[in-house]
């Protein structure tokens, strides 16, 4: 078997050493003789492609699953993981939703795919929630069967602007040209504004570009940093201007790739403060990169969820250590591997709530749209998508968690800047009124 179908491995998660797991295995609590239907799930994000790619959440939904599945299931229906690779590529996700459909899954729980206006529609044809994806397409925050788990991209955006207002008088956005990407300068634009800034300098490219020597040398220009700078002005005066600059990518992976060249062109003295979001920067880029000597020491760093050492990521951390079997896929502090975590945390509490022999995808719609809170440990606010909790907004109506935490980079590790998150419900409204 070769080509996209190589990506589907279907884990049938089922446990059958010891009494515990046996129980899991067949012997739910609840069902007639003693036994529940097993509930099959798909998780899809792009591997092994030249953009960006997220291995450990497919990782991460089957760790989980042998976790549950361990503990005697999700009361008592075993968790079957179908895991899919929709390589960045608009066919390919509409393949995965197809062979959602197919299965039969009664979710697509903890993924990611640029493509949303392949995959969603699919999926809405057949029913099938979407629950806990990365919130990198508008459909997520659109679709009555999304029930998205973070602000995605657009609070990201929204939140950096309004972090970066506090220290930058000029900042430049290096985004993809791409039909979401395109949503991106106004989010941060918003942002800005609420701190009586400017709008900033919007540079676009392709996400999987070698290197970003052009993109780079424009966004110094923008903040006042250009390599000819100092030899006009002088450098006290060159100093004093680019210290007000600020820079922020959001290229995912590439992130890295600008990053590098970007500091190549960067003067001696000059002090341009660098900023991105989660997802494209991470723990394990600081630390593949210098650590307390990494080129993003210092850099401001938009968030969805607590710093990766706050005590409520400690259970995920267990199970990762315990499930996923050395697994170097899982990174603990990456945003896609803690995404899957929670959603899959409202998959467990969605059927808990439930308790019935038989879970189908109506199910879960039923039981999502019907009020149900779920709670996250902290890591989220309460999360509920009924109809009053919807944003107001045209373009991120079900955009029901808003919250964002600002970190910074300091001596090699991600920080919070703050201990309570920011609540950036307000701008992304105000960013649709704008539009």
């Amino acid at each position: 078997m070769t080509g996209w179908r190589r990506s589907f491995t279907v884990l049938a998660l089922c446990m059958t050493v010891g009494a515990p797991l046996l129980t899991g295995c067949g012997g739910g609590p609840g069902g007639s003789g003693g036994s529940r239907d097993p509930v099959t799930i798909m998780t899809w994000a792009p591997e092994d492609t030249r953009a960006t790619n997220m291995p450990g959440m497919p990782a991460m939904a089957t760790a989980y699953a042998r976790w549950v599945n361990a503990r005697g299931g999700i009361d008592g229906h075993v968790l079957r993981i179908i895991t899919c690779n929709d390589h960045n590529s608009l066919v390919d996700a509409a393949r995965c939703a197809k062979r959602a459909a197919d299965e039969d899954v009664a979710a697509v729980v903890g993924s990611y795919s640029v493509h949303g206006q392949s995959f969603m529609p699919a999926l809405e044809a057949a029913g099938i929630p979407y629950i806990g994806g990365y919130g990198v397409t508008t459909e997520e925050f659109r679709s009555a069967l999304s029930f998205p788990v973070n602000g995605g991209q657009a609070s990201l955006l929204a939140g950096n602007g309004r972090q970066l207002a506090g220290d930058c008088e000029r900042v430049a956005l290096v985004r993809p040209e791409s039909v979401d990407g395109d949503d991106l300068p106004l989010l941060l634009d918003t942002g800005l504004a609420e701190g009586h800034k400017g709008p900033a300098t919007d540079i676009r490219t392709t996400e999987d570009a070698g290197e970003y020597t052009a993109q780079a040398e424009s966004a110094l220009n923008a903040v006042g940093a250009g390599p000819g700078l100092p030899a006009q002005i002088g450098p006290a005066a060159a100093s004093a201007r680019a210290a007000k600059g600020c820079v922020t990518a959001v290229l995912g992976d590439r992130t890295e790739t600008f990053f590098d060249s970007f500091r190549r062109l960067e003067q001696p003295g000059q002090k341009v403060r660098v900023a991105s979001v989660l997802g494209s920067v991470s723990q394990g880029l600081i630390d593949s990169t210098g650590g307390r000597r990494s080129p993003y020491e210092g850099a401001y760093v938009t968030g969805w969820y607590p710093q990766t050492t706050d005590p409520r990521w400690q259970q995920m951390r267990d199970v990762i250590s315990r499930y996923a079997f050395g697994d170097d896929r899982i990174d603990p502090a990456d945003a896609g591997v803690q995404t899957t975590w929670i959603a899959y945390t409202v998959l467990r509490r969605t059927i808990e709530s439930l308790n019935q022999d038989h879970i189908s995808a109506d199910d879960l719609v039923h039981a999502l749209n019907s009020g149900l809170s779920v709670h996250t440990g902290g890591l989220t606010p309460t999360l509920r998508w009924s109809f009053q909790d919807m944003l107001a907004s045209r373009d991120f109506p079900r955009l029901v968690n808003h919250d964002v935490t600002y970190q910074v980079v300091r001596k090699g590790r991600l920080v919070a800047v703050k201990r309570d998150s920011v609540d950036v419900g307000r701008t992304l409204e105000q960013a649709s009124l704008e539009e």
